[in-house]
């Protein structure tokens, strides 16, 4: 007889989205498991989890993982997914998409040295809110008013909020200031 095989590892993929929403990354994270040599259900298995914009049961999932022993943490589908897989264990390596600040979350120590156990990547979605804004107003100077939508159920949607808001002001008191400038 020969000698058991041993399991495979198990890869947690959690996110804050739904998995109708999110195919294309899961067709992209299988895609580069694959391209390093890990395929799903041959010599890796992905465990699943999905909030479905349901924020508050990140923190669950993530214990689930980690009860699962799984070695590894993929975190996506909101900077939350990232903090819920974070806060769940010190010890499973986490690996984040996030678009704000991973520093300010609390996931790393630093861009160039994340430290702990969680590293990955960053849009910086947040904090580029306001530059789109100025872009807008200097494509459309002539625009009034700008509307924003936002999922109100999504943690970090007051900080986008405020962060335009806060560059709204700034936007109209530099063209004011222009207005009167142009009357002088």
């Amino acid at each position: 007889m020969g000698q058991a095989q041993p399991a495979p590892p198990v890869v947690g993929f959690m996110s804050g989205r739904a998995p109708v929403d999110s195919e294309y990354l899961v067709a992209a994270f299988q895609q580069g498991l694959s391209e390093a040599g890990f395929v799903d259900g041959k010599n890796v298995v992905i465990e699943y989890r999905w909030a479905s914009g349901q924020y508050d049961r990140l923190p669950a999932l993530a214990a689930d993982l980690v009860k699962r022993q799984v070695a590894l943490i993929t975190a996506i589908g909101g900077d939350v997914s990232a903090v819920a897989a974070k806060q769940a264990t010190s010890t499973i390596p986490v690996v984040f998409g996030m678009g704000g600040d991973p520093i300010k979350a609390g996931l790393v120590d630093s861009l160039s040295r994340p430290g702990g156990n969680a590293t990955g990547y960053t849009l910086l979605t947040n904090e580029l809110e306001p530059k789109r804004l100025g872009l807008l107003r200097d494509l459309l100077p002539g625009l009034g008013l700008i509307a924003v939508l936002v999922y109100p159920n999504f943690p970090p949607a007051a900080g986008q909020v405020a962060a335009l808001e806060k560059a709204a002001q700034l936007i109209t008191t530099e063209h004011r200031q222009r207005q009167q400038r142009c009357r002088t």
